[in-house]
């Protein structure tokens, strides 16, 4: 399985000539190509940064097999292609397109407790890779990769590192980091990286740059 890593939020996952994409979402600009691409389409939640509403129901109009996995929230945004839009629970395996997913759905972290929670999923991919979306999420599974979160307004070292001492995953892969330069996320490294007290490899991947994550 080949992962490459996507403006904030967004990858690609790429397998046997299938593609499975993640959080096309507005801070992605080439969104609209990545989904033209695609196979399949995973969202972890709504907010816009993980979900380009208009590009989305674009690509479903002109893809009749392009089929979308999330929160049931999402369904009423495009209702347009509803029909190839499946709400997802917690506890639900299933094979999309050769991979082989399990989904965990818990609320998106406060970011304030004025500000309303949404539901969101978190996905772990052929037994290895786990995508937390906008939490902390634990899957109660073991994690080889975690894509973890390091820049944004729910954002918090100290739960991040507890977070990543508590899944033990062999290695990390950086995401949801476009608001950070270079600075800030050399700085993510140094809170969350091998050197610190996660004691976890993370990798702080370019746009458009690929990892071989192996086989389950």
């Amino acid at each position: 399985m080949l992962l490459t890593k996507h403006t904030h939020a967004t990858v690609t996952l790429t397998k046997d000539d299938k593609t499975l994409l993640i959080d096309p979402g507005a801070f992605t600009p080439d969104a609209a190509e990545l989904l033209d691409a695609a196979d399949a389409v995973l969202i972890t939640h709504e907010h816009f940064d993980h979900f380009d509403t208009e590009k989305i129901v674009a690509a479903m109009k002109a893809h009749d097999d392009l089929h979308l996995y999330g929160p049931a929230s999402i369904a009423g945004a495009i209702s347009e292609v509803s029909d190839r839009v499946h709400a997802v629970s917690t506890g639900e395996s299933f094979d999309i397109v050769g991979f082989s997913v399990e989904t965990f759905v818990a609320d998106h972290a406060v970011i304030h407790p004025e500000i309303p929670l949404v539901d969101n999923v978190g996905y772990l991919i052929d037994r290895q890779l786990f995508h937390p979306g906008d939490a902390y999420l634990n899957p109660g599974r073991p994690v080889e990769t975690l894509l973890l979160p390091i820049s944004g307004p729910w954002i918090s070292t100290e739960q991040a590192i507890d977070y990543v001492r508590a899944l033990s995953p062999r290695s990390c892969i950086a995401i949801h980091d476009i608001m950070l330069n270079d600075t800030g996320k050399a700085t993510a490294d140094m809170f969350l990286g091998e050197n610190s007290l996660t004691k976890t490899p993370l990798e702080v991947l370019a746009l458009g740059e690929t990892r071989d994550l192996g086989t389950e």
